[in-house]
């Protein structure tokens, strides 16, 4: 059995492991997971190099590396089927014998799938992490739900815009929160309310899309008095059964619109203490991180640049912690922003500026930006 480790492009077994190249690993990750079928070139081509030109002695020359590499590992076989392609085998294995019998079992799907739900509710990302990566290790096909969850947590926009393995419908609400991220947010508050007002999305996410994305893309546009209005249908949905962990992040952000508003230093204490005895009972990572943030904001607005700097910083640590890559862009998002309504000092300005510029480079925004808004664009048109 191997173990693949995406992130690193590394895979595993019998305690050695080695390193691939990307386009080698994500050859050997589709043949493996398809092990025992046959695939032609064309087809191979089609499924790890999309939207790619390469040629077909592209395959044949990461074949032949691939070969050469996983040679050390000693536990699987790239056979050529003459006149059609490729098949990855595992060696001595009995016929009518699954790798994993596991895989074909409901209540082990039912249980990864609360786990992985589970660690998505604390913000565990790195936890979330490991188990998508040691699925053939453990015997069980990640949902495909998580799938899309995964990529997201790593930053992915490549495969959340690009892939076909899993509907645009199922993917859309994380190619929004991207989105939101970058240019000018009265135009994407304009855009994205198109969408939601087309009730495009799935019943959770446009319920998540309505009464907490809005609230920051409202408060980052200048509207903050939309915002205040929408928090009480907020707190009106999350009173209800089922929504009892949007509590803490629903504050966070409620304190973030006021902070903005140019609401009084009494009520934000009020609301401050309510946070962290709410985040005593529900330690969730995603959220601490942005509270800290958001505590970091207050400071800036007091003047107090340098204790601001460092509760920002610490937020940002706890947000990269928890293994959510795009949470970062999120924080610079909304200290960009709140830094237009109240400058801090010249020397602090210009570092988060230069840190969002970069933060959106990093993430492919800049490269991406275009071809984003015209895949969203079609479910933002009348009905």
């Amino acid at each position: 059995m191997l173990e693949l480790n995406e992130s690193e492009y590394r895979v595993s077994a019998g305690g050695i492991s080695i390193t691939l190249l990307p386009k080698e690993f994500a050859l050997l990750q589709f043949l493996y997971r398809n092990r025992g079928r046959t695939f032609s070139r064309e087809q191979l081509l089609d499924k790890v190099w999309p939207l790619e030109y390469p040629v077909e002695r592209t395959v044949d020359d990461h074949i032949y590396r691939l070969r050469k590499k996983l040679h050390k590992l000693g536990t699987v076989d790239i056979k050529t089927v003459r006149g059609f392609g490729y098949s990855l085998t595992v060696p001595d294995m009995p016929a009518g014998v699954a790798p994993n019998p596991t895989i074909q079992d409901p209540d082990l799907h039912e249980a990864m799938r609360g786990v992985f739900g589970k660690y998505h509710v604390y913000g565990q990302g790195k936890s979330m992490l490991t188990l998508a990566r040691q699925q053939d290790l453990l015997g069980y096909e990640l949902d495909p739900l998580y799938s899309v969850v995964v990529h997201y947590m790593q930053g992915d926009l490549d495969w959340l815009l690009y892939t076909e393995e899993v509907p645009l419908k199922d993917r859309l609400f994380y190619l929004i929160l991207f989105y939101m991220f970058s240019g000018d947010p009265r135009e994407k508050l304009g855009f994205c309310g198109r969408i939601i007002d087309n009730c495009q999305l799935p019943d959770p996410e446009q319920t998540e899309m309505e009464i907490l994305i809005m609230l920051d893309l409202f408060t980052t546009a200048g509207e903050t008095g939309r915002a205040l209005e929408r928090l009480n249908r907020s707190y009106q949905v999350i009173a209800g059964p089922g929504y009892e962990n949007f509590v803490p992040v629903t504050m966070i952000t409620e304190m973030y619109v006021h902070l903005t508003a140019g609401t009084g230093e009494e009520e934000l204490i009020r609301m401050d203490e309510a946070i962290g005895r709410m985040l005593q009972e529900k330690p969730f990572l995603r959220e601490i991180g942005s509270y800290k943030v958001v505590k970091g904001l207050w400071h800036f607005r007091r003047g107090q640049w340098l204790e601001g700097d460092r509760l920002l910083e610490e937020g940002m640590s706890v947000q990269e912690m928890s293994g959510f890559a795009p949470l970062r862009l999120y924080a610079l998002y909304r200290i960009y922003h709140f830094c237009r309504v109240y400058p801090p000092a010249p020397p602090v300005h210009r570092k988060y500026i230069e840190k969002f510029t970069a933060e959106l480079e990093q993430m492919g925004l800049n490269r991406l930006d275009q071809p984003l808004a015209a895949v969203l664009r079609q479910f933002a048109q009348p009905l």
